[in-house]
């Protein structure tokens, strides 16, 4: 975990040597980033002195974009497979892992939770992958970035605290 922090840190020092208004485009780089995600990139903004509301829009925008590319990626490869080979490749044990997540939860599910343990970007490429249609896939990764964006906003921010 050390690298991943010392990528947020690298992160907070391009968004603070930036100029303010460009400031919320570093954020939208960071949330790019698979692991820093939309929640990691607000928490910089947040951090860095940008507008919260500011900084999580950014996130959200810079993560939503990276998953686009993903899930179009994903979606021909599978088509392009498929067309050569006429077969769906063996799936690896890890992919079963998926697989059980997905017959359990539906699109829906693994999408929500899937932030718990892998970035997004992953979890789309894997529901692309299985064939789950692009417009259904890019719909619930944007609900799971705007919830678990604004969630983690919220309390870095301090509206929600937990205390015990």
């Amino acid at each position: 975990m050390a690298n991943l922090s010392d990528l947020v840190l690298q992160f907070q020092e391009l968004v603070n040597h930036l100029p303010d208004w460009l400031q919320p485009a570093g954020v939208a780089l960071a949330g790019a980033v698979p692991f820093v995600e939309g929640e990691g990139a607000a928490a910089i903004g947040v951090v860095g002195g940008i507008h919260p509301v500011a900084a999580a829009l950014s996130a959200m925008t810079g993560n939503f974009l990276a998953v686009l590319v993903v899930v179009l990626i994903s979606a021909r490869t599978r088509a392009a497979v498929l067309t050569s080979t006429g077969r769906t490749p063996a799936p690896s044990p890890r992919r079963q892992k998926f697989d059980r997540a997905f017959a359990r939860y539906g699109v829906a599910g693994v999408s929500l939770l899937g932030p718990l343990l892998i970035p997004t970007h992953f979890t789309a490429a894997a529901l692309a992958g299985a064939g789950v249609s692009r417009t259904r896939v890019l719909a619930w990764q944007a609900v799971t970035i705007v919830l678990w964006t604004t969630g983690i906003s919220l309390v870095i921010t301090g509206v929600i605290h937990f205390s015990g």
